[in-house]
């Protein structure tokens, strides 16, 4: 100790209990263990009674990313395409169509006309 260096560190005997400030480690546990007993006991109570001590009802902000009520979120998760047939009927396709599928349900993308094949012509159909 007089150049500066710690002083060694003594080893405990069996039966000893290794100090903590003033508590001994198994005061220490016993201390622990009351007071997650004491808040689990709290968060029951308050879930039996009603009270919003502990429990508060959940609020999302609007907007702020990954939160359920966001309106991306929103309608990532609820939108559904609708698609309707018209009464108009075609008996060939115009010029550069391309195949997509929607909703389960392939269709012929032409200029942004939908098509559907119909017997041996073409119903015009509205996604929504």
């Amino acid at each position: 100790m007089i150049d500066g260096s710690a002083p060694p560190r003594q080893a405990f005997q069996e039966g000893q209990y290794q100090q903590f400030g003033d508590l001994t480690m198994n005061a220490m546990q016993r201390l622990m263990i009351g007071a997650c007993g004491l808040l689990a006991a709290g968060a029951v109570t308050d879930g039996l009674l009603g009270s919003k001590w502990v429990t508060q009802s959940a609020e999302a902000i609007v907007g702020r990313p990954r939160t359920p009520v966001s309106a991306a979120g929103v309608a990532r998760r609820t939108t559904r395409r609708i698609v309707r047939r018209s009464t108009i009927y075609v008996a060939t396709l115009p010029v550069g169509c391309g195949t997509v599928y929607i909703d389960g349900v392939y269709l012929y993308s032409c200029g942004g006309t939908y098509y559907q094949p119909y017997n041996n012509q073409y119903v015009v159909v509205y996604v929504d």
